[in-house]
């Protein structure tokens, strides 16, 4: 059956993102709850255990605090109080922890370590998944039981100041609000100041039971300038004054004989050494927890302080302040704050707490009785009974303390096993979803792949074998295979999955396309091999002479690029990504150096005619070139690998990534620090001139002048905020936004892209001047620097220079010169690109997103244009190569015809400009961002990636392919193309 390619490409691509939604769908697994649409009510709660008699009262302890006050500092690392540093940053609060009535602790967040979910942890006391990353941008209102819901069930009154976070998830739950937004991190003065402000009034008032503060102010200032930055200090000052006044205020209003009040001083999540967070990490998961009220014991000195999870916060302010546990809470109450009172109020405490995690393991896990937890817990309970037995008899013998004591380290026993059990189980992965969107994107890949040629062909179909292989025997036994595998698997699985849940009419159509896509797989396979029938006279993968044409080059690309896909399966190398990039692009280098020693001293020189013709010169107006200058190119074509390995060496001192020595001090730390601020402004100034040199020359007069003040705008921007000085300025000026100046940028960067736009709309439109075309393309570029070199921060300027410098010499002394054909051309650009992401200190953690380059220029928080700002600064490597490979390929009007012999074909259709959008379609769908610790998922991102930017550029290619049109591999007909 034929279809044309254009309909064959919206077919892979259709049923591409359906094997991508199962995958996902497996990925991102939607954790088993209790019930969505009910909540803990007191009336559910189980009576307390009495061996031998009947059920006794179900009623709660009374509660153990009359007032809580939550103070959530946001990215408040235990290190901020409890560090060395602690006793200034913030005396009163260690005055607390040291000599007063507090309990210390050290809290680990669950990554993804970002705000919401962790306001969702810190409420309902479940582990949020991957997916409220995205969620973080919009947050919608939280559906499932939550402290702040029960509160107002009961009739606490609710205030809130702070995050408007907050607000989106629990609406009209609050007797008084205030919002502010957390995504304008330019400012971290009046976000605090807007809370604050309402403090005075409110701890005077008596009309609230609860009282919620969330501070955004340190965060902004660690996304700004990170956590050794001299804002920090003032901040925690600040902070450390906020909790001093509510607590001489909760001191002065306690009554006697009433109950006690709870303050709670705690961060959401901490941050790394570049001030970032959202990853796994040691400074981003561990924060600091401080419990103070008159209810505990007053300490003697500073303790240690101990761990625990930041989910156990939920259910021990639940039960504090009388309310029922929240139903999908895997947290468990911390034995501190009981330990004042009775042993049968700890142990009831402890009851309840254990009663709703063996629920909530019932309803998670289908071995629930097989778990250790449960039974530990079914075990205390028995033997509460029996304790609560002799309790009521008015037995008082120290043998009925120990067995209290024994019944209450049983309790905590068990839940310790049964949290640790629903951690693990609602982090799990729905595997089989997981394979079966891997092999239905693997198939399409392979058909994509073999299909290629055909499509690209002159006929500007695809011949697919469809109705040979649906009456084919090999169909008919695959499908009985799968139907017997998905029967096996979905009987036998411990655990739900999702595709066994859909209906059996669907899942047998998903049997029946994946074997029906095998079969036209190997049948279209089997055309393809040699010894099969030929596609328009030729083999599509040899050369025109029959034999295999890869260059030692080519292997070398061919095998990085596959080797590097399938390093992927292993944790370890997602982990440190760059050091294959790295020793891929060293050894590359090292290859290109081979092949220029080759060409210009090994190989045999004709007559000077022929070595004339070896050697062109671009800006030559004569048709030979003085000796002096061919000794002088050869040279210079000699220098530029090993130029490129110092660039390289000396870019990956500058910013340490990864996991393993992330936390080691780099080159940007030295040149961040106060005391080398001049050394930072002269390199600064050193770079943006060199940018200037490097990009000017392929733009207008006026986008030259653009583009020079532009860069002088930049340097004004920086020195505004106070990365780098002015001659005429002095270290201790304080820092502003710089509004003014990033906004002076931006309207040079539109005018660089409108003249670059206007060229090359007239190339295209009014007259077919390829000059013109190139002209246009290379201003849109250097408008994509201006901007970049505007969002980048001073210390990275070096590898925004060194690229562009590392691009220039690479063109003009190896691609051009050494006749690079398109494909290699394009794997090259796209290993540079890859390189260069991490060479700007970036990873596959989440955490090294700079968020703040999101609002330069901005003076409120706008979704849409911090979204674009905060992506193009973080892939601005991989984009800039991408954006150069088209410049380069359009701007060569004498390249070579690709050849399909070189194993990567499918690259080929690199050779027009609308198919470069393959290498931008390649770095801008990279899943870098939350797959930290993804083992093999991120092997099947590498291939989807692929598999998508190929289909959607041959829909590029086959919407303004004619019939009659160049074949790939073919004769290449410039005249033709020109028409075309």
């Amino acid at each position: 059956m034929r279809v044309r390619s254009s309909v064959f490409a919206c077919f892979i691509l259709i049923f591409e993102v359906l094997g991508v939604a199962l995958f996902l769908r497996g990925f991102f697994p939607v954790p088993v709850k209790s019930s969505f649409s009910s909540k803990s009510k007191l009336s559910d709660l189980p009576a307390e255990p009495l061996a031998g008699s009947p059920p006794n009262s179900t009623r709660l302890p009374q509660p153990l605090f009359r007032r809580v006050v939550l103070m959530v500092v946001d990215a408040l690392r235990e290190d901020f109080v409890f560090g060395p540093a602690g006793g200034s940053h913030m005396p009163y609060t260690r005055y607390l922890v040291e000599k007063g009535s507090s309990h210390s602790f050290v809290a680990k967040a669950r990554p993804p370590t970002v705000t919401m979910p962790r306001i969702k942890a810190l409420t309902t006391g479940s582990i949020p998944g991957f997916i409220d990353v995205v969620m973080n941008l919009n947050s919608p209102a939280l559906l499932e039981d939550n402290l702040i819901w029960q509160a107002k069930t009961a009739g606490k009154r609710i205030v809130f100041y702070g995050d408007d976070t907050w607000v989106r998830l629990f609406p009209k739950h609050f007797l008084e609000y205030d919002g502010t937004t957390s995504f304008f991190v330019s400012d971290y003065t009046e976000v605090d100041n807007n809370v604050t402000r309402h403090l005075d009034s409110t701890l005077k008032r008596d009309d609230w039971d609860v009282l919620i503060l969330h501070y955004l102010g340190l965060d902004h200032i660690g996304h700004i300038s990170g956590p050794h930055s001299s804002l920090v200090r003032p901040k925690l000052l600040e902070m450390d004054d906020v909790l001093k006044k509510i607590h001489g205020s909760l001191v002065s209003k306690e009554a006697e004989g009433s109950l006690p009040y709870l303050l709670v001083l705690c961060g959401d999540h901490g941050m790394t050494e570049t001030g970032s967070h959202g990853g796994s990490s040691e400074p981003e998961v561990n924060t600091a927890l401080v419990l103070i009220s008159p209810a505990f014991k007053r300490k003697v000195g500073m303790e240690r302080p101990g761990e625990v999870e930041q989910v156990d916060l939920a259910p021990t302010l639940a039960l504090g302040l009388g309310l029922p546990v929240p139903q999908n809470s895997v947290g468990r109450v911390i034995p501190g704050v009981l330990e004042e009172r009775s042993l049968r109020d700890q142990l009831r405490f402890l009851h309840l707490n254990g009663h709703q995690l063996s629920c909530l393991l019932r309803d998670s896990a289908p071995d629930y009785q097989k778990e250790a937890g449960f039974e530990q817990f079914r075990v205390a309970e028995k033997a509460h009974g029996s304790w609560m037995k002799l309790y009521l008899e008015g037995n008082t013998s120290e043998v009925l303390t120990n067995m209290g004591k024994k019944v209450l380290k049983q309790y905590l026993e068990a839940l310790a096993a049964m949290s640790s059990a629903l951690s693990k189980q609602l982090g799990k992965y729905d595997m089989y979803s997981m394979i079966a969107g891997m092999v239905f994107v693997f198939q399409l890949l392979l058909v994509l792949l073999l299909a290629m040629p055909e499509a690209l062909s002159s006929a500007a179909a695809v011949d697919l074998p469809v109705l040979s292989s649906l009456l084919s025997l090999p169909f008919y036994l695959l499908c009985l295979l799968l139907a017997s595998v998905h029967v096996l698997v979905c009987t036998s699985a411990e655990s739900s999955c999702y595709f066994c849940s859909l209906s059996w009419g669907l899942v047998f159509a998903a049997v029946a396309f994946s074997s029906a896509t095998f079969c036209i797989l190997i049948s279209v396979a089997t055309r393809r091999l040699p010894f099969g029938p030929t596609v328009h006279g030729k083999s599509p993968v040899r050369s025109s002479g029959g034999e295999w044409s890869l260059s030692e080059l080519d292997v070398l690309l061919l095998a990085g690029t596959i080797g590097h896909t399938l390093s992927l399966a292993a944790s370890s190398f997602v982990e440190e990504e760059h050091q294959t990039w790295y020793f891929l692009l060293n050894t590359l280098c090292l290859a290109v150096f081979q092949d220029v020693c080759r060409k210009y001293f090994r190989e045999p020189r004709g007559s000077g005619d022929e070595e004339e013709h070896l050697l062109p010169s671009k800006d030559s107006h004569s048709s030979a070139h003085s000796k002096q200058e061919v000794v002088s190119e050869k040279w210079l074509a000699l220098a530029t690998p090993p130029f490129t390995l110092l660039c390289c060496r000396l870019l990956r001192s500058l910013n340490q990534t990864g996991v393993q020595w992330a936390h080691l001090p780099d080159v940007s730390h030295w040149l961040n620090s106060s005391e080398h601020k001049t050394v930072l402004s002269l390199l600064s100034a050193l770079c943006l001139l060199l940018i200037y040199l490097l990009v000017q020359r392929r733009c207008s007069l006026v986008s030259k002048v653009a583009l020079a003040l532009g860069l002088l705008g930049v340097y004004s921007y920086r020195a505004a905020v106070g990365s780098v000085l002015f001659p005429w300025q002095r270290s201790g000026r304080a820092a502003s936004t710089g509004t003014v100046e990033a906004r002076f940028v931006y309207v040079f960067v539109l005018g660089i892209l409108f003249s670059g736009t206007k060229d090359l709309l007239r190339s295209q439109i009014v007259t077919a001047d390829a000059k013109l075309k190139s002209r246009g393309l290379w201003e849109i570029y250097s408008g994509l620097v201006l901007l970049v070199s505007l969002l980048f921060r001073a210390h990275n300027l070096p590898v925004l220079c060194c690229g562009l410098l590392i691009q220039t010499l690479m063109a003009q002394f190896i691609w051009k010169k050494l006749h690079y054909d398109a494909a290699q051309t394009t794997i090259m650009h796209y290993w540079f690109g890859q390189a260069f992401f991490y060479f700007q200190g970036n990873s596959n953690n989440i955490g090294t997103v700079d968020i703040s380059v999101g609002f330069v220029g901005l003076e409120s928080y706008i979704e849409a244009p911090a979204i674009f700002l905060t992506a193009l600064s973080t892939y601005a490597g991989p984009l800039l190569w991408a954006c150069h490979l088209v410049c380069y390929l359009s701007s060569e009007r004498e390249r070579s015809p690709v050849a399909v012999g070189h194993g990567c074909y499918c690259l080929a259709l690199l050779r027009s400009v609308p198919a470069a959008a393959y290498i931008v379609l390649v770095t801008a769908l990279r899943y870098h961002l939350f797959i930290w610790s993804v083992f093999s998922p991120k092997l099947l991102y590498e291939s989807m990636q692929l598999l998508l930017s190929a289909g959607v550029c041959l829909v590029f290619i086959t919407m303004e392919q004619s019939p009659g049109s160049t074949k790939l591999g073919g004769d290449f007909d410039p005249k033709q193309r020109a028409e075309r």
